[in-house]
């Protein structure tokens, strides 16, 4: 067994009355897809806001790479190696998709936003955003500004964005969330691709695609994990057809 390169020990979150994670604890293997489940309300969400530092935790710890990183800020851990995407896009309407990507480029050099207007013709972002887009199959849309690409290529256009800060561990909250089929079909093809260069940390409601990618599953209900194991075992389990998956399972 690889070893983890996220570990979640009893991480609990609260607002107000509501428990959102209870003691949670979870274990993410180095080079894993490892697909994170549950009802509406189960705390997924609310995981990997405070996993990605967004949030910080009521109790328990969060290690990464061995380094405890409960209390370090979103940007600490991002140059740790860790990247997330969110349930709604979130780009530059109005700039190229590649001018989106290169100044994700920019932006992991350590630059801020003042400086992108001198370093649009600049060969240091230009090629390796271009290399991003074909790595995510935009190599075509590179001119077409955010706003008119489609909503799965969008979901496309911000993985290569977050993969520009060269993640090792990459947090994605719904990727499927909106798309049709075909879309769906492109964006696990990418995800599949995607597993021999970055582990993957899943929230996800469609099964197909979770049991399709995933190499172990958490199963969340009332912010607590119930079985943690790989796909066949998460299918068979009673208590993860009882609580999420029903006779579909």
């Amino acid at each position: 067994m690889a070893e983890p390169i996220l570990e979640v020990e009893a991480l609990t979150k609260r607002f107000g009355a509501l428990v959102a994670n209870d003691s949670l604890s979870l274990a993410v293997e180095d080079g894993a897809v490892h697909a994170l489940i549950g009802p509406n309300g189960a705390g997924k969400t609310t995981a990997i806001a405070q996993i990605s530092g967004e949030l910080r935790p009521d109790g328990g710890r969060i290690r990464f790479r061995g380094r405890d990183v409960t209390r370090l800020p979103i940007h600490r851990r991002a140059r740790l190696g860790l990247a997330r995407s969110y349930q709604i896009t979130s780009l530059f309407p109005d700039f190229t998709a590649l001018e989106n990507v290169a100044l994700a480029v920019q932006a992991r050099a350590g630059h801020g936003f003042r400086f992108w207007k001198p370093a649009r013709g600049d060969a240091a972002l230009v090629v390796p955003a271009r290399d991003l887009l074909a790595r995510v199959g935009l190599r075509g849309r590179a001119d077409v500004p955010a706003a008119e690409l489609a909503h799965g290529e969008q979901r496309q256009l911000e993985i290569a964005m977050a993969l520009a800060t060269t993640p090792s561990l990459l947090l994605l909250d719904e990727p499927i969330a909106g798309m049709g089929r075909d879309e769906t079909g492109r964006m696990v093809d990418l995800l599949r691709a995607l597993r021999d260069s970055v582990t993957i940390l899943l929230v996800e409601h469609d099964m197909d695609v979770v049991f399709a990618l995933a190499d172990r599953i958490t199963v969340l209900v009332k912010g607590r994990a119930i079985p943690s194991g790989p796909p066949a075992a998460i299918r068979a389990d009673r208590r993860v057809r009882d609580a999420y998956l029903g006779e579909e399972a």
